[in-house]
């Protein structure tokens, strides 16, 4: 099998239903281009992945990518792979472009398989719990009505997206504990938003409620900072989700004592080669690899990785939207088309993951 076309096709997409992040980041996406790359083969089978930003992508394709693939055998994802990190040399492509190739090679090789790409990776479950994961949402009563209105939903654990004021996000983490009780899983996600002293503010208050993970307290730049902020709060550490390569930059994290759970995702990890490296990296320090954001590639991660433990489903209105991969019962379930199921997801679904800006 020999890849004779690569193809960027940009499509118009509207704007997100509106809803805010903490202050200082831009809330839900305006009306956009976005991109579904699409690989060809001598064999009619092709592979798909969506991007955002499909401008960037597509010159980044008409350039540079296309001309590395076409000739190449496409099952030889490991060899492309790593073609893709030198052509980063080069170009310093965006972090969600590293792993566009990776993505649609995988589509690819399970179309080819017949095969969902979770069970082409190794399987290891069939449903997995799902957590609604918050936006910023304007008071401690309005978050309290959410997580009852989650909680009905079937929703087996909440995590919050607040403001990023720490004295302010301190009261409400409190607040949610004192309203669900002290078994309810919680988490919570600081958006980079905090120095270091802030960050040690809000893993107290963490603590002291019981969360189980605190999500990117600070901006992932700096291993010493966030070893410090670990030796400082009794909350795990869930960090290294948006800085750049993959296993090897979230390698500094673990080694330094920095954290018990990191973030694998495709856009942000090389895809799903650079996502299942971190997975097996975590384990074998015996972490957790936690996927970040909803997307139909990341529901089957959620079924390959063993050392993750929920799926993110994004509620982002009040009253909360439906999210229909996730059942009454707060599980996901695996999908079974050959390679993602692209094919089956409406154009919304397929960006999801995308677009979140988290």
């Amino acid at each position: 099998m020999i890849i004779t076309d690569v193809e960027l096709e940009l499509r118009d997409t509207p704007a997100w239903p509106g809803f805010q992040w903490r202050a200082g980041l831009p809330g839900s996406e305006p009306a956009s281009v976005l991109g579904i790359l699409r690989i060809h083969t001598d064999e009619g089978v092709y592979g798909e992945a969506p991007v955002r930003r499909g401008a960037i992508a597509k010159d980044l394709v008409d350039r540079r990518i296309r001309g590395e693939l076409i000739g190449a055998d496409p099952l030889m994802r490991e060899h492309l792979w790593h073609r893709m990190w030198e052509l980063d040399r080069v170009e310093e492509f965006p972090i969600y472009v590293l792993g566009l190739v990776d993505v649609a090679l995988w589509d690819l090789a399970g179309k080819a398989a017949g095969l969902p790409v979770w069970k082409l990776l190794g399987g290891a479950r069939e449903a997995l719990p799902a957590y609604a994961s918050t936006v910023t949402f304007d008071s401690i009563e309005e978050y309290l009505d959410i997580a009852d209105q989650c909680l009905e939903a079937g929703y087996p654990a909440i995590k919050l997206h607040a403001w990023g004021d720490a004295r302010r996000d301190a009261k409400l983490i409190h607040a949610l504990r004192d309203h669900v009780g002290d078994d309810l899983p919680l988490m919570y996600d600081g958006s980079a938003g905090f120095d270091l002293p802030d960050a040690i503010y809000v893993g107290d208050a963490l603590s002291d409620a019981g969360y189980l993970w605190y999500e990117e307290p600070m901006r992932e730049f700096n291993v010493t900072s966030h070893r410090w902020l670990a030796d400082r709060v009794r909350v795990p550490l869930l960090v290294a989700e948006t800085s750049d390569g993959a296993h090897m930059n979230t390698a500094d994290f673990l080694v330094n004592g920095c954290a018990a759970y990191v973030r694998v995702s495709t856009p942000l990890k090389g895809g799903v080669t650079g996502a299942m490296r971190i997975a097996h990296l975590a384990d074998a320090f015996r972490m957790r690899a936690e996927v970040h954001g909803p997307s139909v590639v990341h529901q089957h991660l959620c079924m390959a990785i063993s050392n993750t433990t929920y799926y993110e489903a994004l509620i982002h209105s009040n009253p909360i939207n439906v999210n229909p991969e996730v059942d009454a019962n707060g599980l996901i379930h695996a999908p079974q088309g050959p390679g993602f199921g692209y094919e089956n997801a409406k154009i919304a679904e397929l960006f999801q993951g995308e677009n979140t800006g988290r």
